[in-house]
């Protein structure tokens, strides 16, 4: 965690600080729940359970396209993950 920012002496600054703080959580949420569904998909994969990891695959690429949209996550590293996801849930599923 970040320790909190220096006093600022503008009014502009306070607030530029405030809406970086407020940025800052948003963004560390949608993080957190962009790995949440991905470590799901992967214990489910391993679990080799086709249906909950096919559902959990749903989720994850719902919550990693919703972060890419939002600009928390690259385009590019969004297309990456969902990729890398659903191969691992079709060789899961062929196994």
């Amino acid at each position: 965690m970040a320790a909190k920012a220096p006093v600022k002496r503008n009014l502009s600054a306070e607030k530029r600080a405030r809406q970086a703080e407020k940025r800052n959580a948003r963004n560390r949420a949608v993080k957190s729940k962009v790995k949440g569904a991905i470590k799901t998909m992967e214990t489910s994969v391993k679990a080799k359970d086709a249906e909950a990891s096919a559902q959990a695959l749903k989720e994850a690429v719902k919550a990693i396209t919703c972060a890419s949209s939002k600009g928390i996550l690259h385009k590019n590293n969004a297309a990456r993950k969902i990729s890398r996801l659903t191969k691992k849930a079709n060789a899961a599923l062929k196994a």
